[in-house]
């Protein structure tokens, strides 16, 4: 008799197919981008997902300076983080990062905390992340494809 062997292929770093998608993140929910690109870099679009792999594909979002941020979350949503020092919490508001010189913080903080805790891969994964406020970037040598994310 015959043994049989399933047919179970995983996908690794060395043979994935990573493509690069252009996002236009104007007048989208900043949460539902947000977790939309996490699973994109995480590669769960794909038909061979793998979760131990880095399987994604590159990101790149422009206009991230006019997303939209529903209800009163702009005023009330608080960043914290500690410096490591005795009395050293800090905190910003959303509305403090966006009027700062680094507005695009927002949107890679959102997905950086839709992807998998402190792993990584997740850091592997999210070096494939590249957030633009404005509507030009440096990726044009790379080919993007224009991404339509719809809700």
């Amino acid at each position: 008799m015959a043994s049989y062997t399933a047919g179970t292929t995983f996908v690794s770093k060395n043979n994935a197919e990573k493509k690069w998608l252009l996002i236009n993140a104007e007048g989208l929910a900043l949460g539902r981008l947000a977790s939309r690109i996490a699973m994109i870099l995480r590669g769960k679009h794909k038909p061979g997902f793998t979760p131990f792999s880095d399987c994604g594909d590159s990101v790149i979002v422009i206009n991230s300076l006019k997303v939209k941020i529903t209800g009163k979350k702009v005023d009330k949503e608080v960043f914290y983080w500690h410096t490591g020092y005795p009395g050293g919490i800090k905190q910003r508001t959303w509305k403090e990062i966006l009027e700062s010189n680094y507005p695009e913080r927002l949107m890679h903080r959102a997905v950086e905390r839709m992807m998998p805790k402190d792993s990584p891969l997740s850091r592997q994964q999210m070096k494939s992340l590249y957030v633009y406020s404005g509507d030009t970037h440096a990726h044009q040598g790379q080919c993007p494809v224009e991404a339509s994310i719809c809700f």
